[in-house]
């Protein structure tokens, strides 16, 4: 990375026209992916993305430019026209460089470079043989495994001078169910901050045989109902309603700009008692995890509602400035090429006391969905709609048959007040979120939650 005289030689050059805070991301990132399709080896791409960042504040204003040429001459220029794209105060600001280590709970076993590409394609192979044998309905499996390193180095004008480095191991199956002219799919993505000992704990023919089930399931299922009923959204990715409906309005990103519903309810009940919610990105070796956050703060614990309070927003520097408050270590980017905000990291709905044999029972009819699929969400309002991947009747207090096509359609803030029961068994999903500094690695997870009450989009 860089040394640390060139480090200030370029902090003081952003600083240099009265902007009251510099900061410079340095980044180098080792890409490798394999995707199978057909049975076959489709690609495998390796590469290395490297660059830097440098982001000036004058007051509440940001101004940030990147450059992937980490020459002297190329930093000072990114440095130089950050400096000029406003006017400060004029008061000069000093610092003096430290060098703050943070140590990783996330350690890594099996570094991937010491296991043979063929291993790697064996283990993929496995993977689709399971799912294509598991039925004939199965028409296409689609499997992308990927593997990231990305050593990061921050420096900035209040005299912090870090790092770390992440290494990240996923895979993504897809298997395709086809009858007639319809399609159903099935999917799962696990994914960890570990080496190849990820994979080596992951069971290929379990991974298979899970994505074809589902889709097999969903296949041959017939059409759900419509209407409002209650409903049992499983534990897992049934995260993710929480994460889009409700997680992105908790970060500065929306609050400081007004645009969330929650912007002005710090304090006050905003769900079901029964609710606790969390973002926490200090679980070793979790997917959304991060040592230090992409500002340089250590991540945290971060308790967004409890017992229906809320309590805290996910804040990075920028947005902390604009309401008054704190960092979280939630500032988070893609690459250098974005400036930090806000984000989630690991986001879920924390345990319950309530049974899920119970939950069921408390229905006479209703709808469980098992799984989630994807969605959208209005960010202003908080209206979603998400599709349910994997559902089944509820019908006299009984999980009966399959159903398909079920839409969940409602709105994040009273959503969370109809959520009368939650369960014990919390469980996590991985997932990539975007936001306006990129796509990062995230978790959703929850407990089965019941929701007294949604719309339900269907056929019937």
């Amino acid at each position: 990375m860089l040394n640390q005289r060139l480090l200030e030689k370029v902090l003081e050059k952003a600083l240099s026209n009265g902007a009251d805070f510099a900061e410079i991301f340095v980044e180098d990132t080792f890409n490798s992916s394999i995707q199978l399709l057909d049975s076959q080896i489709k690609k495998a791409i390796e590469g290395e993305d490297y660059g830097a960042g440098i982001r000036v504040f004058y007051g509440i204003k940001a101004i940030y430019a990147f450059t992937n040429d980490l020459s002297e001459k190329s930093l000072l220029s990114a440095a130089d026209a950050v400096s000029n794209a406003d006017i400060g105060k004029g008061d000069t600001v000093t610092f003096d460089l430290r060098k703050k280590d943070f140590a990783s709970p996330h350690k890594i076993e099996i570094p991937f470079n010491s296991i043979t590409k063929k291993e790697k394609i064996d283990f993929i192979q496995k993977v689709d043989k399971v799912a294509r044998n598991y039925s004939d309905l199965i028409s296409q499996v689609n499997i992308t495994y990927t593997e990231k390193e990305q050593k990061i180095q921050i420096a900035n004008s209040d005299g912090l001078l870090t790092g770390d480095t992440r290494t990240y191991a996923r895979i993504y199956v897809s298997s395709i169910a086809s009858k007639g002219n319809e399609m159903q799919t099935g999917g799962e993505g696990p994914g960890a901050q570990r080496g190849y000992e990820f994979f080596q704990k992951l069971n290929p023919e379990e991974l298979g045989r899970k994505t074809a089930e589902q889709a097999v399931t969903m296949i041959l299922a017939d059409y759900a109902p419509s209407g409002k009923f209650p409903v049992v959204i499983g534990n897992g990715f049934g995260g993710v309603i929480f994460h889009e409906a409700c997680g992105h309005a908790l970060e500065t990103t929306s609050v400081a700009k007004g645009a969330s519903v929650f912007a002005d309810k710090m304090g006050k009940q905003i769900a079901n008692q029964c609710v606790t919610a969390i973002d926490d990105g200090t679980i070793p070796n979790a997917w959304g995890s991060i040592t230090i956050d992409d500002e340089g703060n250590p991540t945290q614990k971060t308790v967004l509602i409890k017992n229906g309070i809320l309590k805290s927003f996910m804040i990075d520097r920028l947005g902390g400035i604009k309401i008054g408050m704190k960092s979280t270590g939630s500032g988070r980017r893609q690459s250098y090429k974005f400036a930090p905000t806000s984000r989630m990291r690991n986001t879920y709905i924390a345990p319950g006391k309530d049974e899920f044999d119970d939950m069921i029972a408390s229905i006479d009819f209703g709808l469980y969905a098992k799984k989630m699929g994807g969605g959208s969400v209005q960010p202003g309002t908080g209206d979603f709609n998400f599709a349910v991947a994997e559902g089944y009747l509820i019908e006299n207090g009984k999980i009966t048959k399959p159903v398909r096509g079920a839409t969940l359609i409602g709105n994040g803030a009273k959503i969370l007040h109809k959520i009368s029961m939650v369960g014990k068994e919390l469980k996590f999903a991985e997932g990539m979120c975007g936001s306006v500094s990129g796509s990062v690695p995230t978790c959703v997870g929850e407990p089965p939650i019941k929701v007294d009450e949604i719309v339900v989009g269907g056929r019937k």
